[in-house]
Order: structure tokens, then sequence, then C-alpha cells
């Protein structure tokens, strides 16, 4: 697959999202077939595997892909991220967000910031993080602090490069003062654009851009008519009853490209965005592993400019109903 690079890190253009391998997340799922799906995401060159220490109960999550990539270590670009599993009795503070439940709770106090780290290190079974970001920045904490604190798991050989998650432009220029921050990873899809100040300041400063949810937490797939019992996209408003039938009318358009181009929405979604930066890769997230391979070979598409100005012209005549997470 083609690569691009984070820091010093040689990535895929596509890599994998691991959050949909834990419970809770797209419904019920068993450790047996998110091994699998993780595993054909390996085999078929997602190398570059992103996880949290908060997906999942009790790190479930990391503790699956160290799991999985056990023996085969070296061939893995592992990233996590840290400030959301509080242990219990520390302080939190809220993040707020646009989903139901309002709000998240967020611990980024520099003291902190080595007892995460290990503790996923012990999850991931590697002595080494290669990719390291704060999950959401503390709003009672400057993000130097946390930066600082990061900056030493890199002194300490704990840590390759790092990372911030869903920050401001402002919070980016500040932290990348105090260390150089390798990727800076915020929500970005035909579904949701990036901020463009964001944007401009990664650009000036160096720094790669990770897509979470890129696919829209799968609408963009054009698969998505209903959800199933216990899925968490009930908490986000894009995907009410109400909005999500007026969305998946509103993005017909890009639907109907995809067909005339012989690909799936999917592969439009994700090959567009890959044409917006040479800097940006893309982290979708499948348990099908046919849905993985049909994810990767995205990367390999080129776009000619008049389909890429036929998709801003479908992009620019409306906008989709109902708030996402940020």
């Amino acid at each position: 697959m083609k690569t691009r690079e984070l820091g010093n890190l040689k990535v895929p253009a596509i890599g994998f999202g691991a959050m949909v391998l834990s419970p809770g997340v797209y419904g019920d799922i068993d450790d047996a077939r998110a091994e699998t799906a993780l595993r054909a995401a390996l085999d078929a060159g997602a190398s570059h595997v992103d996880t949290s220490d908060a997906y999942g109960a009790e790190g479930h999550n990391e503790r699956l892909v160290g799991k999985v990539i056990k023996g085969r270590r070296e061939e893995v670009v592992i990233a996590t991220k840290f400030g959301l599993a509080v242990p219990e009795g520390e302080p939190s503070r809220p993040f707020p967000v646009g989903y139901k439940f309002g709000e998240l709770r967020v611990n980024g106090e520099a003291r902190m910031v080595r007892g995460y780290a290990e503790r996923s290190l012990r999850n991931l079974g590697t002595d080494v993080i290669d990719l390291y970001y704060a999950h959401y920045p503390d709003p009672g904490v400057p993000i130097e602090e946390t930066a600082g604190a990061m900056a030493e798991l890199v002194q300490a050989g704990l840590v390759r490069q790092l990372g911030l998650s869903n920050v401001t432009a402002e919070q980016l220029r500040r932290a990348h003062a105090v260390h150089p921050v390798a990727a800076v990873q915020n929500e970005w899809s035909m579904w949701r654009p990036v901020d463009a100040d964001l944007l401009a300041t990664a650009r000036e400063l160096g720094v790669g851009i990770v897509a979470w949810s890129p696919l829209g937490n799968g609408f963009l797939t054009g698969t998505v008519r209903n959800l199933g019992e216990g899925d968490f996209r009930h908490n986000a408003p894009r995907f009410s009853a109400e909005n999500l039938a007026r969305n998946n009318d509103r993005y017909a358009p890009i639907r109907d490209l995809a067909t005339h181009l012989g690909i799936t929405p999917a592969q439009l979604a994700l090959a567009w965005l890959l044409h917006q930066d040479e800097h940006v890769v893309a982290i979708p997230g499948s348990r099908t592993p046919a849905h993985i391979e049909e994810n990767l070979a995205a990367a390999d598409l080129t776009l000619h400019p008049d389909t890429l100005a036929r998709v801003e012209r479908a992009l620019g005549t409306f906008e989709a109903e109902g708030g996402t997470l940020l």
C-alpha cells in the first residue's frame, strides 16, 4: 500500500481504527471475531493500528491489539491514547461534546501521564508505543504541561512520537513548541470538514493529520438505514431516525457518483480524503474482512480533477443534519 509519514514514522495511507472491535460500539462483538478482523487488516497492509486505553472496559481494546500483534510487533505501528480512562479516585474535568451524554471526563495532568503510558504498555504487551496521543485536551490543564510530561516519555524510550487528538490550532501550536508533534488526530470526512485553521497550522508545522471517523461512523458506506440495539451511534444526533433519513437523501449524489465510477461509496469517501492533503492518513475501522479489503483498496485510487470537482459541488449543495461528537 502507498505510505505516508507521521514524523519519522512511515505508515500506510489507510490504517485501521480498532475502536470498533470492542463491545458497546457498534453492538456486541466477541473477541474471536475481533481478532479475525484485526489479523485481516494487518495481513492486507493496514499496519498502522489506532487504539486507546478508553476503548472497552479495563483496557479491552489495547489488550486485544496486544494479543493479535504478538509475534509480529515489528511490522506494526501502534498508536494509542490517554486521558479518558481516569483511575478511580483521581479527579477529572468535563470536556463538552455534541452527543447525547453531553461530556467526556478528562485528566491530562502531568503527574498522571507516565502512569497512563505504563498501563498501556502492559495492555499492549510491548516496551514502546510508536505514536502516543493525548486523547482530548484537559480543560483544566495547560496543554504545555501535558505535552511536557509526554516529552519525558520520549526521553525515557517509552514512546517514539507524540500526537494530539481533538485539539484546536492554538493548542497544537503551543504543544509543538514544547516538543515536536508528529500527528494531530481529528474527525475529517465528507461528513465533517476539518477545521481550516487546524489544517493550515499542521501544514505550517509539518504535522501529519490522522483522520478519525473518515467514513462518518459508517454513514458514508451508504449502507446505514437503521441502528441495532447497543449501537453507540444512538447517541449521535446525525443518526436519529429523522436525521438519518434526511442525510441519506442528501448524500444520494455521492453514492450515485461512486456507482458511476465503478467503486463503492466508502472507497470514494476514503480516496477523496486522501486527495485533500498529502500528509493525511485515514483510520477506518471494520469488523468484516471483506469490508477491510474494500477500504484499503481506496489507497490505490486516483481521482481525476473533474471527479474531485463533482464531489465538491455535490457537498456544497447541502449540510448534514444533526451534530457530531465535537
